[in-house]
């Protein structure tokens, strides 16, 4: 009786959706109408975003990449991808969203990377879409999270994607924090390169511009990236010789008087990376082949958010969409062995030069509540908001201005006073240490 009171409970066994006719669906994405097209890209990536954590999510994405969901061979000249240039507004958003949700994941962002066409494709959109759509804050997050892979970095570079982004953030205060914090953090994974750090070179003086004005800006997270790019890219004598001309360590002496130990170490290794000595051969070239991703899979609230699409009365939408209409033959069988992250044991003291990504640390969607099961179905028509919290602000009323922010920093200090607080309790409640935009857990 003993043994069997204090006896180990079993493990639940965690439900796995059921199997999907991919060759139908993959033919509908492509031939169907616009609404059923977005209607199947929502419940294709709600199958990621809403299922669990772990076994199930692992084969849910790997079903879609066993069955190249997104036909990366494919020659023909209509295929999945091509949604991206759909005439439909809200088949686009949906594209990219769910090409955001497989970009949230490693394994995903390994399927990506063999796309041939698909830089290409997020490319051309994040140029054409109009700013601050939600199409736009999509591909942008992509784009950052497959930043994370050098490969893919060196395409963004190649293609002109640093001189993009530094006309972006010299607008800031016209950016939402959302597209503002991928901004800059992709602007930083790509400093990290050699030939990143070489574009910089070219406009030296614009660039070093936009990011001194970043520095005064009131959103606390973004300054890591900020701090990351700079002392990055201080380490090419020719953008040193211009920050010098610039007075810039006059500016960041400014910011080291923050009641934040972690910035004001920060930009004393700045400083001390401003002065270094000009030693040939010192910048170590970091164009080699090993890839740095080493992320964990992080799904973002995000993904799911301002859902412009809903169903029908007695629509079909959703897994009930999905196992309704495109029921396949079971497969979901394999199991996939978890990757496991070791934490870094690099001191916190010295800058971890290895690429990041915002949605490491923000609220994540991992399950719990939002996880489907075999027997029982989400609703849905519950609306997503529900779920989820208002997106953040993206106009400029909302918050004050970056080069009023600038402005009353290096006012006050040189009065000789303190710089405004900052706040750390968001970072610290979420158990990450951060040093030069480079997270790591506790």
């Amino acid at each position: 009786m003993l043994r069997a009171s204090v006896a180990p409970q079993r493990p639940k066994d965690v439900p796995l959706l059921p199997s999907l006719d991919y060759e139908k669906l993959k033919k509908d994405l492509v031939n169907g109408s616009d609404r059923l097209k977005a209607l199947l890209l929502q419940a294709l990536r709600w199958r990621l975003t809403r299922s669990l954590h772990g076994e199930q999510r692992d084969t849910v994405l790997q079903a879609f990449i066993s069955n190249d969901l997104l036909e990366r061979y494919s020659s023909k000249q209509k295929s999945v991808l091509h949604l991206m240039k759909s005439k439909n507004e809200i088949v686009r958003q949906y594209m990219a969203r769910l090409i955001n949700a497989f970009a949230s994941l490693c394994d995903g962002r390994m399927y990506l990377s063999q796309i041939p066409s698909l830089l290409r494709f997020l490319l051309d959109c994040l140029k054409t879409e109009e700013k601050e759509s939600v199409t736009r804050e999509n591909v942008l997050a992509a784009l950052q999270k497959l930043s994370l892979r050098r490969a893919q970095q060196s395409a963004m570079i190649r293609d002109g994607l640093i001189g993009w982004l530094v006309k972006e953030l010299h607008d800031s205060d016209y950016l939402s924090d959302y597209t503002l914090e991928y901004a800059i953090s992709l602007l930083m994974n790509l400093c990290l390169r050699t030939q990143g750090k070489k574009k910089c070179a070219e406009e030296a003086k614009h660039v070093l511009k936009v990011l001194t004005e970043l520095l005064g800006h009131e959103n606390h997270e973004i300054r890591y990236y900020v701090n990351g790019a700079l002392y990055s890219i201080l380490s090419m004598p020719e953008i040193r010789e211009e920050a010098k001309q610039m007075s810039m360590e006059e500016i960041l002496c400014c910011y080291s008087k923050e009641e934040n130990p972690e910035l004001n170490r920060q930009i004393e290794f700045i400083i001390k990376q401003l002065n270094s000595a000009d030693i040939s051969g010192h910048e170590p070239e970091s164009d080699g082949e090993e890839d740095d991703d080493d992320e964990e899979d992080v799904m973002e609230a995000d993904l799911d958010k301002e859902e412009v699409l809903q169903p029908h009365p007695k629509e079909l939408s959703g897994e009930s969409l999905l196992a309704t209409e495109y029921l396949g033959i079971m497969t979901n069988m394999v199991k996939m062995k978890r990757r496991s992250y070791p934490p870094s044991s690099r001191s916190i003291d010295e800058p971890l030069q290895r690429p990041v990504t915002p949605s490491s640390h923000k609220n994540t969607i991992a399950g719990g509540d939002g996880a489907y099961a075999v027997t029982r179905q989400r609703s849905e028509d519950s609306p997503a908001h529900s779920r989820f919290s208002s997106r953040p602000p993206t106009r400029t009323g909302s918050r004050p201005s970056t080069a009023e922010s600038i402005h009353q920093t290096l006012g006050t200090c040189f009065r000789s006073a303190g710089v405004p607080r900052v706040l750390d309790s968001t970072r610290k409640s979420l158990g990450y240490r951060c040093f030069f935009g480079f997270f790591y857990i506790k």
